[in-house]
């Protein structure tokens, strides 16, 4: 089993930074590739950006391409999604989650073992 909480949301400000963490416990973290994603009211969930277990294969979604970075630290079993001049339009719960192989965030229905709480992020005009 992998437990996995996130942290790091809160209300900001359009162009503010903001970084959120996915802390993991339990089995080797390392071994699995981790996402985030995020759904904002009425709106289907999405896949935000993802990282391989080794963090050599990233992607984003386009949307935040360039403004958000997904990486992780093994030592700290900690994945981090920093994000950069944000926009009203990235208010939303992000939830982290894990698996064992890779895919990128266009891939469609890939299951994920494990996920966290959600955090939320509010950005204001």
């Amino acid at each position: 089993q992998v437990q996995l909480a996130e942290s790091g949301g809160g209300l900001v400000q359009a162009g503010d930074s903001l970084r959120l963490s996915c802390a993991a416990s339990g089995r080797t973290f390392s071994a699995y590739a981790v996402a985030w994603f995020r759904q904002a009211p009425g709106k289907d969930r999405e896949t935000v950006a993802a990282i391989s277990w080794r963090g050599d294969l990233k992607s984003y979604i386009s949307s935040v391409q360039g403004r958000f970075t997904i990486s992780r630290d093994t030592t700290r079993n900690t994945v981090y999604l920093q994000m950069n001049n944000v926009k009203p339009e990235d208010t939303a719960v992000y939830y982290c989650a894990a698996r064992p192989g890779y895919y990128d965030v266009y891939s469609k229905n890939i299951e994920y073992d494990y996920w966290g709480q959600g955090t939320q992020v509010t950005v204001s005009s």
